[in-house]
């Protein structure tokens, strides 16, 4: 099974809901990112304004969850290690940001075994981004 496709042929953007459902998951992961003390260090990684943030992240998840390819028509392929290569991540980058995503996943999705494959993706995922050792 894909990251975007379920055994039935449905797409994950459409079992989460289509546009208002990832969006709904953006920005539940960015607001605790901006709220919880332990993740501020990856707060800090960003730009103040989290809007640009906020609106790449929906676009690259459109597309990955099988909806359409927002973030590749306006920027390309994502090349996500490369981009994120600036950024100093390890462990507990990694940790942080999965810890904001399991919380937006767990009180955004309802159904235990999307919430599950969601997270598995995203461990997967925020492992591979990680470019330091600690």
């Amino acid at each position: 099974m894909s990251a975007n496709k379920s055994m039935n042929g449905v797409t994950t953007y459409e079992q989460l809901g289509g546009e208002e459902g990832v969006r709904g998951l953006v920005d539940r992961f960015y607001d605790l990112m901006a709220e919880l003390p332990e993740t501020q260090a990856i707060l800090a990684l960003h730009p103040d304004d989290l809007t640009e943030s906020r609106n790449k992240f929906f676009k690259f998840l459109s597309g990955f969850f099988g909806g359409p390819s927002l973030y590749i028509e306006e920027y390309g392929h994502p090349m996500l290690r490369a981009r994120h290569l600036p950024f100093p991540i390890g462990e507990d980058e990694r940790d942080q940001w999965l810890l904001c995503m399991n919380r937006a996943i767990d009180e955004r999705v309802t159904d235990s075994l999307l919430a599950t494959q969601l997270k598995q993706n995203f461990f997967r995922t925020a492992d591979h981004m990680r470019n330091r050792s600690e």
